[in-house]
């Protein structure tokens, strides 16, 4: 791969694009590299990326959004509090004690694990936010949007603990009376 040049005097001139110069061949690589790097082994010093923590915020404000809406477990639990609540009560029991264990023990099974996926989703949007502190030095970096999503599920998760508390205690929507 040659080029045309035209030197000074006008006449034209090949030269190889690939040809070296003289004063670059004589230069070792091997001797400008000290040999301390030679001997260290080749290790990749990489920054956490983070994917763990946004993923815990995530499950937090998911168990959050779970302990306030209900989840396929609590109902499962619900309805079998319910069938035990049939099966061991008597016919001839009274309304109030047909109504506590039929529909009472249910609804505070239900309660119960409500505040179950409160607490799950408070405790480990707590970890997500307190993570940073117990880190190594220098690497507290934490995406904005991970400490978003972990404050959402720490609010769901306050917020559906209290709810999960209030109902299981009767004050919020409690058993109707019978007498």
């Amino acid at each position: 791969m040659g080029t045309s040049t035209v030197d000074e005097t006008g006449a034209d001139t090949e030269r190889d694009e690939t040809a070296v110069d003289a004063t670059e061949s004589d230069v070792d690589v091997t001797e400008t590299e000290p040999e301390a790097a030679q001997d260290a082994p080749e290790t990749e010093d990489r920054a956490p990326s983070g994917v763990g923590q946004g993923a815990a915020a995530v499950v937090s404000a998911a168990l959050g959004l779970v302990s306030l809406t209900g989840g396929w477990l609590g109902t499962v639990a619900a309805a079998r509090e319910t069938l035990m609540g049939q099966l061991e009560t008597a016919a001839d029991a009274s309304v109030a004690t047909q109504v506590k264990e039929v529909y009472g023990d249910a609804w505070h099974t239900s309660a119960l694990w409500a505040g179950l996926f409160a607490l799950t989703a408070l405790i480990v949007g707590v970890v997500v936010l307190a993570r940073p502190a117990f880190g190594a030095p220098g690497r507290t970096v934490q995406a904005p949007w991970t400490k978003s999503v972990a404050w959402a599920g720490v609010s769901l998760g306050v917020i559906g603990l209290l709810l999960a508390v209030l109902k299981y205690t009767d004050v919020l929507l409690g058993l109707p009376a019978t007498g």
